[in-house]
């Protein structure tokens, strides 16, 4: 089976955990300290060794600068969002863009489109550019292969990234309002094709209303996949 060493752990609304099969650990979208989905004792990670950053709002990039220097974990990033964290002293960090590969470490991070607007909370309460929002396909070292779609609309090209990566398994929101609800993450798992599909994105704050439920019903006609509706802290397989 694809997952037999390979680890994901969700920590609430878009951030994962996953240990990879060469006992790699990589974080993507570090929202913890104020995460209210997050349990209390995965809030402050000791041991990291890769972060990937889908975008610059503050939901998923507000603990990348604490927990980058507390661990000493390279920071991928679309180039505006990295230049903002050099900024802020991380020091290893990775600028790259849509359509590119990263090898590092023995995996190949691959950032691909999403659909959704970005910017970086300011003292004063604006909003600095932070460059465009994006996904990550992350190959492992024995070549499963995760996609973590970051905060998105559905897009016909989702079916582009499905033939050209394969994913094994896809993680996308379902929360609504923000990003796409389950009706629409139901059409993005029939343009992905992946067999295996986490929700995210969903009950961190009230707007967020759509539910794992609505997708597995939503796509009960689909041969093949399954929904893994993980609570916080919980892990697959």
């Amino acid at each position: 089976m694809a997952f037999q060493d390979t680890r994901v752990q969700w920590l609430g609304h878009a951030t994962f955990r996953i240990t990879t099969p060469g006992g790699k650990e990589v974080l993507i979208d570090p929202f913890l300290e104020q995460n209210p989905s997050c349990p209390t004792e995965l809030k402050r990670p000791q041991r990291l060794d890769l972060i990937l950053v889908t975008h610059a709002h503050q939901d998923h990039v507000g603990d990348a600068v604490a927990t980058a220097q507390r661990t000493g974990a390279e920071v991928v990033a679309v180039v505006e969002a990295a230049a903002w964290l050099e900024r802020q002293g991380v020091e290893r960090v990775v600028g790259m863009n849509k359509g590119g590969s990263y090898r590092t470490q023995g995996l190949v991070v691959t950032m691909v489109h999403a659909d959704h607007s970005t910017g970086i909370a300011q003292p004063d309460g604006t909003l600095a550019y932070g460059g465009e929002s994006a996904g990550y396909i992350l190959e492992m070292e024995n070549g499963t292969r995760i996609y973590h779609t970051g905060d998105t609309a559905v897009f016909g090209d989702m079916r582009l990234i499905g033939e050209l990566y394969r994913p094994d398994l896809v993680m996308l929101p379902v929360g609504d309002f923000y990003t796409m609800g389950p009706r629409e993450a139901a059409m993005a798992l029939r343009l992905i094709g992946a067999p295996l599909a986490i929700p995210m994105h969903f009950g961190t704050f009230p707007a967020l209303t759509g539910t794992p439920a609505e997708l597995r019903a939503k796509t009960a006609d689909l041969a093949g996949l399954t929904i893994i509706p993980l609570k916080p802290g919980e892990t697959y397989p």
